[in-house]
């Protein structure tokens, strides 16, 4: 259950940092909405972490956590900011998620 927590609190990272992006084109009330979007997001992020660093190695999912928020928001430049996608940033994308799993399948916990 901990594990799933982590997940979730990293796909939150995934929603603050996308906010960030949204409110970096937009102006006047739009603007404040992404912001708001970013708030709700970063205070559930690191609530979900805390409850997960409870029960897992605090290294471990502090690591994974950056990781999926890293993988995701690369994702959501790639998918809804059109950012390039050559084969040098796809072939990074998999070493980082590749080290995700790794950390998940030598952990303990």
């Amino acid at each position: 259950m901990n594990w799933i927590i982590l997940i979730i609190a990293g796909l939150f990272e995934v929603g603050f940092t996308s906010c960030l992006g949204k409110a970096k084109h937009t102006t006047g009330t739009e603007m404040y909405f992404w912001y708001g979007g970013f708030g709700v997001c970063l205070t559930i992020s690191m609530l979900l972490l805390m409850k997960a660093t409870q029960a897992l190695p605090l290294g471990t999912a502090y690591a994974v956590w950056t990781g999926i928020g890293a993988v995701g928001t690369v994702l959501v430049g790639i998918f809804i900011f059109k950012e390039p996608a050559d084969f040098w940033r796809v072939f990074f994308i998999f070493t980082l998620i590749a080290s995700i799993i790794g950390l998940k399948v030598v952990s303990t916990h």
